[in-house]
């Protein structure tokens, strides 16, 4: 049986790879689990000096396993994908991110966190918190007006509407847009490559520099937007939303299995 998660480290690279591609590299709590392991692992590790993380060449992540996500939903700001999003935080080696096809809800907030960023021109990022009934995550709604502006952070947020790869760079979420998934995580490899061949005190005390100015406030958004996200899906509104939403997917899963791609964007 294959792992939901992949770890390898070679010659100072941690690679996490997402690996449910029949289910569009959906994120279960456990793979939350095992990706916040990993990262503070990996923040602790002297032979980690770089982190890459990829989902394959077709899908970066959909966001939440629906069903894994109604079945045990985080209840405190201990859970699981909170704790993911800690460790992405809190980590002051350098992340990279090989972007292919969707980046779905998480799967797009986590770029914000990104130190760079590869994607491919098919990618879809999209962040459909509001039509599920719930609230941004990962400091979405700090970063992104600083980002974008408020205009575009509005679009985005409370609209969910999708950046394909040639927009992500453009906006500024993306460092560099290729042809197809190949290409996509082999720049991003080449790009690793180039933060390993630099003095990693260096590299980690630029880092702390340049989050300096917004860790605190970010860890406080943080706090503010999980804390409302466990409100939110106690909501009518978001049960109605999400048990809609697993209804789809489910129905969309089906069609792959008879030979049909499944589209993210529906």
């Amino acid at each position: 049986m294959n792992e939901p998660i992949t770890i390898d480290l070679s010659a100072g690279l941690l690679t996490l790879g997402l690996n449910r591609p029949d289910k569009l590299n959906a994120l279960t709590n456990a793979m939350y689990s095992s990706l916040a392991e990993a990262l503070f692992d990996a923040a602790e590790n002297p032979d980690v000096k770089v982190v890459l993380l990829t989902g394959g060449e077709h899908a970066f992540t959909s966001g939440n396993d629906l069903e894994d996500f109604l079945r045990v939903p985080p209840t405190d700001l201990d859970s699981p994908a909170f704790r993911f999003m800690a460790s992405v935080i809190e980590l002051e080696k350098p992340l990279i991110a090989a972007v292919c096809g969707a980046a779905i809800g998480i799967g797009m907030t986590l770029l914000l966190h990104c130190d760079y960023v590869a994607v491919s021109r098919n990618a879809k990022l999209r962040m459909p918190f509001v039509s599920l009934g719930l609230c941004p995550e990962f400091g979405a709604t700090l970063l992104l007006p600083r980002l974008l502006g408020r205009a575009r952070a509005a679009g985005l947020l409370l609209l969910g509407e999708t950046l394909d790869g040639t927009k992500a760079v453009a906006w500024g979420f993306a460092n560099e847009v290729l042809e197809d998934g190949a290409q996509c995580l082999a720049v991003a490899r080449q790009q690793a490559s180039r933060f390993l061949a630099l003095p990693p005190d260096a590299l980690r005390q630029t880092k702390q520099l340049l989050k300096r100015a917004d860790f605190q406030q970010l860890q406080d958004t943080l706090r503010q937007e999980n804390l409302l996200f466990i409100a939110r899906l106690g909501s009518a509104e978001a049960q109605q939303a999400l048990g809609t939403a697993l209804s789809r997917s489910t129905s969309k899963l089906g069609k792959a299995a008879s030979g049909e791609r499944p589209n993210p964007q529906q």
